[in-house]
């Protein structure tokens, strides 16, 4: 028998199909065997009782089946391994293994990563970065390669990554394809670089980036290839996408919540499910380790009205399908034995997770810690900044400005009047400022704008991690406190800080290309929460997380105004405002 021609629909080793054969057919013991489960199938939409098979790390077989090591369900619910169909490891702020250590716990056992973080920072020594670290973590950790890097052609950051840069990834199992391709411009315009990236992915998934498309943009956009997007804000806009064929993936991360508006839609017009994952995009850690993970998604989708089944199977089969893995998202033989334990369906209480039939809290997984001196912990580059530097002409009225929208990473452009003295910017508690300081070639360039919605009053709050340049980007009521933060930053070599009457309140270091920090997940949670309750008592709103939120503010790829360091963006028209 040919057993190579057998094996290859679930992606199974050649080398395992004999000993699987074997345990398949009964006539040896598998060498584990989880009894007694509800075994959610995602083909069906069943429940089914029965025992699960295990050997090598894969599936051998559901039904009755007798095991060296056997493990009483006693009727919990068994289903696959859960997936998160986009993030960026980099946005947690802690090292990937510590990332995954903590949510594979909550039943991801598998994560698509765009390094595009890194990318922009650190270019191949990131990506590698990326890939080296995630080799050996109790998770499978797919890599999408970075489609722009810098994010459009008048960003400024620390490398560029074109697609004959791309090339050497090719071969490389864990790459699986293009990343979100956010320079749409490029791609209705039939840009040479972008085409040369799109071309070289062809037969591969390519992720979308494309908030708020025209009709005929998006149309374009799905010609070009681009077969996914996480960027939907609203019901409508994700219809309009589905019925051009693209899959869209839910968002619920720290800043953006989209879930909500989306499935609310789903269920309102009773529309299929078809097409739809979940991802968490930029998640920090302590959110995952209060709320849970992919493992969120799905409890919300099923509290507003979603069937549990349905939900977990936009949480696996639907995810791995629209990557092109085969061997994961579901419980049946030839699958890997990834697999997520559950006390019920509807609080989806969680009571073991397995990776390649392993119990997940039988691994231990290292940190990680970076030297003092390596490259990766040095990338924080500015020219020296004086006072001057921070004033604002915003020339004539009626002004722009970027006016926040609590829970949403998109902003809105406000036009009026400004308080200025003498032609120059005056900011207050109302009125924040914003500025935008390239970091990684000390180039001095500057963007400075108006910002409404902040709050922050008597200091500033400055981070390093702002997507996806990744300069310094810091907001306040007044120049001395914004001037003292920025400073702080480049003392640490990134990362977060709090500045008020002069004096540093608080600073998170984020060593790792100022993005990530080594010194353990307690230490960095602790922190964080600690500086979210002090930003939030200076002024900024519940609503508002305001180090997520300053993350994304310098970001000129979502609608609709934002501060780069070449000056204040408006992201409908593409252009600098004068």
């Amino acid at each position: 028998m040919n057993y190579n021609v057998l094996i290859k629909k679930g992606g199974l080793p050649v080398k395992n199909y004999e000993t699987l054969l074997e345990t398949a057919m009964g006539s040896k013991k598998s060498a584990l065997v989880l009894k007694n489960g509800k075994i959610i199938n995602v083909f069906t939409g069943e429940i089914l009782s029965g025992d699960i098979a295990v050997e090598d790390g894969y599936i051998a077989g559901i039904g009755s089946y007798e095991g060296e090591k056997e493990v009483d369900l006693e009727g919990r619910y068994v289903a696959p391994g859960f997936i998160d169909a986009h993030l960026h490891l980099e946005s947690t702020m802690v090292t990937p293994p510590e990332l995954i250590g903590n949510a594979v716990a909550w039943g991801t056992t598998t994560y698509v990563v765009d390094p595009h973080e890194a990318a922009n920072v650190k270019g191949k020594d990131g990506i590698d970065y990326i890939l080296n670290t995630t080799a050996h973590v109790p998770a499978n950790v797919y890599v999408m390669m970075p489609s722009c890097v810098p994010a459009t052609a008048f960003e400024d950051n620390g490398c560029v990554f074109r697609a004959e840069d791309m090339k050497e990834y090719l071969n490389n199992p864990r790459i699986l394809g293009l990343g979100e391709v956010m320079d749409y411009v490029s791609v209705v315009n039939g840009g040479s670089d972008m085409v040369d990236k799109l071309n070289l992915f062809r037969g591969k998934t390519i992720d979308g980036h494309a908030p708020g498309l025209s009709e005929k943009d998006l149309n374009t956009y799905a010609l070009a290839g681009i077969q996914t997007d996480h960027e939907c804000v609203d019901y409508e806009y994700a219809m309009r996408e589905r019925r051009l064929g693209m899959h869209v993936h839910i968002r619920e991360g720290s800043a953006a919540r989209n879930l909500e508006a989306l499935v609310k839609g789903i269920v309102e017009n009773k529309v299929s499910t078809e097409g739809f994952s979940f991802c968490t995009d930029d998640k920090h850690i302590e959110d995952i380790r209060r709320e849970g993970h992919i493992s969120f998604c799905i409890k919300k989708a099923v509290s507003l009205g979603i069937p549990p089944v349905q939900a977990i199977r936009m949480a696996t089969i639907q995810a791995a399908r629209c990557y092109k893995l085969d061997h994961l998202g579901a419980v049946a033989p030839g699958y890997q034995a990834d697999l997520v334990i559950l006390q019920d369906l509807d609080e989806l209480a969680i009571t073991d997770v397995y990776y390649k039939g392993v119990p997940v809290r039988e691994f231990n997984v290292d940190k990680q810690v970076l030297d003092a001196n390596h490259p990766l912990k040095n990338t924080v580059h500015l020219k020296e900044i004086r006072p001057e530097d921070l004033r604002y002409r915003p020339g004539e009225s009626p002004h722009a400005a970027v006016l926040l929208l609590p829970g949403q990473i998109v902003t809105k452009k406000f036009y009026g009047t400004l308080p200025c003295e003498e032609g120059c910017f005056k900011q207050n508690a109302e009125y924040n400022k914003l500025a935008v300081l390239e970091r990684h070639h000390a180039t001095g360039k500057i963007g400075i704008g108006a910002v409404i919605g902040f709050g922050i009053q008597d200091g500033a709050i400055a981070s390093s991690v702002s997507h996806d340049s990744h300069n310094i980007s810091v907001i306040g009521d007044n120049d001395e406190d914004m001037l003292l933060a920025v400073r702080e930053l480049e003392r640490v070599q990134g990362g977060y800080t709090i500045v008020s009457r002069g004096k540093v309140v608080d600073t998170l270091p984020l060593p790792i290309m100022g993005l990530m920090s080594d010194a353990g997940f307690e230490q960095v949670n602790d922190l964080l929460q600690r500086m979210t309750k002090t930003a939030h008592e200076m002024g900024v709103p519940k609503g508002v997380e305001p180090f997520v939120t300053l993350s994304f503010i310098a970001l000129p790829v979502i609608p609709e105004i934002r501060v780069t360091p070449r000056g204040l963006f408006d992201v409908t028209t593409f252009s600098f405002v004068e």
